[in-house]
């Protein structure tokens, strides 16, 4: 149990500096008007989650692994904790058809993504299987 603890701590401190540093990069970028960092880091979250949890149906990953990755890694970088507090920051701060916008945004693209990363991994999987 301690080493499946540890593997889950290192996946979800690097799942928080990847979340930190693409948020900030990204926000940088497009400016304050919207939370695009978490927006971006949400959605990119959702497709790996979708690409992973597809791949982990396909091929016998060990639990370790999965652990790691599905809980430490994305559950450090994804941010719906910070989704809701910068929701409710835009409705607070006068701008609730901003907050309504990226509220039902985050939440729609975030499913499409999770659908397109299995998409994705079942395309490359039986692509991967015609040409072998």
């Amino acid at each position: 149990m301690l080493i499946r603890l540890l593997i889950l701590w290192f996946g979800g401190g690097l799942g928080t500096v990847c979340r930190f540093l693409l948020s900030g990069q990204v926000q940088q970028h497009f400016g304050l008007t919207f939370p695009y960092g978490t927006f971006a880091v949400n959605l990119l979250g959702c497709l790996v989650v979708g690409i992973l949890g597809e791949l982990f149906i396909k091929v016998s990953a060990p639990s370790d692994l999965r652990i790691f990755l599905m809980t430490g890694v994305l559950g450090g970088f994804t941010t719906f904790s910070a989704f809701g507090l910068d929701t409710v920051y835009l409705w607070k701060n006068g701008e609730p058809a901003l907050a309504a916008t990226y509220a039902i945004s985050s939440v729609l693209l975030g499913i499409c993504s999770v659908w397109v990363g299995m998409v994705l991994i079942r395309w490359v999987t039986t692509w991967l299987m015609s040409v072998h």
